[in-house]
Formats: structure tokens, C-alpha cells, sequence
């Protein structure tokens, strides 16, 4: 890489990095386990994203690539190994958000105008039927709790029906749910990132990727600017989804077609940014003109 190049890199890479760092600290994470994770995210890189079509890359290449010792590399693979093998965990698909999705989408959970319909909790196309076709095994009581409490579904007074007041699922107030969503949206945007910035070379046309900023907005309109942001970026994904949803093949109910079909992750990520400007002091006192 050229010289210059490098010093953009560590330039982009230290914006990054400073609040991942307020972060950490925030939780208690300390330099060194950053560090071993760091290590990890390396060797995970060199072993899965730089083998050839022949043969997978060896732990001596791995050390060669990463600067790290073939015994830090064996270290790191068998940690990876364990990690992989040992958890069930389905991270891009939240039970809750897939029982949300089947209510949105399935029209055996819509109403004749094709809006979610209001489930009662059990009995045939309820609410207990839908969280057991989209959620599997999860007791349909805890399923609703979560639901109820983070305020995606309500409870009808008159007929105490279930009403689902959100199309989408956010935790609220779930560290642990928040911290796995803060990694996907983080990484997504830093692969998207490294694959526009390769595409020119491979050949193919760059992900979709725009940011509006501006930053002399005066502080008086910053709560209609919430407000509006919100409420323009909640009905946008809502579009996209209903194109894009019923293309799900869990929802869809359509099989694989042809051997080789694998199926893709794919989606869009909006996300909401402020900082205040620092003011020069100088200029602020009328100096440097």
C-alpha cells in the first residue's frame, strides 16, 4: 500500500477506533482483551478471507500476514474452532423480530386489507400459532412479554385482542441485545466500506453508500430535525420491506431452487448522527481573520 494510502487508512481507522475505545472502557473491557480479540479478528481474516481456490491459507502464511507466531495463530484458530462449534445462536435473525416479520407479512396473520391482524393468544392463526411457525420452540407467553414490554404489541382494551402497534422489533433496555446489533450494523457498514473500495479493481459496481451531513445547523431546530429524521427513515425501510419481505423464503414458504442456491443476507441500514462543533477559540473571539 503507498505511503499516503497508509496514512488515510490510520487517519479513518483512529476515527473509528475512539469511540469503540469509549465504548470499552464504559464496559470494563481493558486494553489486553481487546487486544486478544483483535488478534483473533486477524487470524479469522487471513484463514477464511485470503484462501485461494486449491487450498485453504496455513497457519505459516497466516503468521506471515498477520505478524503474529504460527504459535498465536494455532492459539487463535483453536479458540475460533471452539467458538463456531459450540454456539446455536442465530445472530441475524432475533426470534422476536422474525415473529414480528411473520405477523407483518404472512397473510394468514393479515387482516382483508393486508395490514396485521389482531391475534388473540391462542386458538388457530393466534398469536401462540404464529410465534411457534416463526419463533420454533420459544413459549409464546415470553415471546409476548418481550414484545409487550419493549411496546411493539398492545393489548385491545374492548376485546383484549393482541394489536401489533410497531413494525419492527428494537430492544429496549437489553444491553446484550443492543451490543449484538451495535456489531452486525458496525460490520456490515466497515464490509460494505472495504468492498467499494476494491470494487473499481474487481470489476464490480460498488454497494449502495450515501451519508447526508451538514454541520452549521443551528441548535434551535435540532428537535423537529429528530422528529422528521425519524419518522422519513422509519417509513423507508417500512417500503423496503414490504418489497423485500415476502422474498424471505421463510415467509414465502418457497424452497431452494436448483442445488447450488444459496441464500443471500442483504438489507439497509439507516442510522441517526449528531455531534456538536467545536469552535475555534480564536475565531470565536473575533481573532484570525
Amino acid at each position: 500500500m503507498k505511503h499516503s494510502n497508509t496514512n488515510a487508512l490510520h487517519q479513518a481507522l483512529y476515527r473509528i477506533l475512539r469511540p469503540l475505545a469509549r465504548l470499552l472502557l464504559r464496559n470494563g473491557v481493558p486494553f489486553g482483551e481487546f487486544a486478544d480479540l483483535v488478534k483473533r479478528a486477524y487470524v479469522e481474516a487471513a484463514l477464511e478471507d485470503f484462501s485461494d481456490d486449491r487450498r485453504k491459507t496455513t497457519d505459516s502464511r497466516a503468521a506471515v500476514m498477520t505478524g503474529l507466531t504460527r504459535k498465536e495463530v494455532k492459539r487463535q484458530r483453536e479458540i475460533l474452532t471452539g467458538e463456531h462449534s459450540g454456539t446455536s445462536k442465530v445472530l441475524h435473525a432475533n426470534r422476536a423480530s422474525r415473529v414480528v416479520s411473520g405477523w407483518v407479512h404472512d397473510t394468514a396473520f393479515q387482516n382483508r386489507k393486508g395490514e396485521p391482524a389482531l391475534l388473540s393468544f391462542d386458538g388457530p392463526l393466534s398469536f401462540s400459532e404464529l410465534v411457534k411457525r416463526y419463533s420454533g420452540d420459544m413459549p409464546p407467553r415470553a415471546v409476548l412479554d418481550e414484545l409487550l414490554r419493549v411496546g411493539v404489541v398492545s393489548v385491545d382494551g374492548s376485546s383484549g385482542d393482541l394489536v401489533l402497534e410497531q413494525r419492527a422489533y428494537i430492544p429496549a433496555g437489553d444491553s446484550e441485545e443492543m451490543l449484538q446489533i451495535f456489531g452486525e450494523d458496525v460490520s456490515d457498514l466497515v464490509a460494505t466500506i472495504d468492498y467499494n473500495l476494491v470494487s473499481g479493481e474487481s470489476g464490480h459496481q460498488p454497494l449502495f453508500q450515501r451519508t447526508l451531513t451538514y454541520n452549521n445547523i443551528p441548535p434551535e431546530i435540532m428537535d423537529r430535525w429528530r422528529r422528521h429524521a425519524a419518522e422519513q427513515s422509519q417509513q423507508l425501510l417500512e417500503q423496503l420491506d414490504r418489497w423485500l419481505g415476502p422474498h424471505d423464503r421463510d415467509i414465502s414458504g418457497k424452497k431452494d431452487v436448483g442445488s447450488n442456491a444459496q441464500p443471500v443476507r442483504t438489507g439497509v441500514s439507516i442510522f441517526y448522527f449528531e455531534d456538536p462543533m467545536t469552535i475555534n477559540p480564536a475565531r470565536k473571539a473575533g481573532e484570525g481573520e
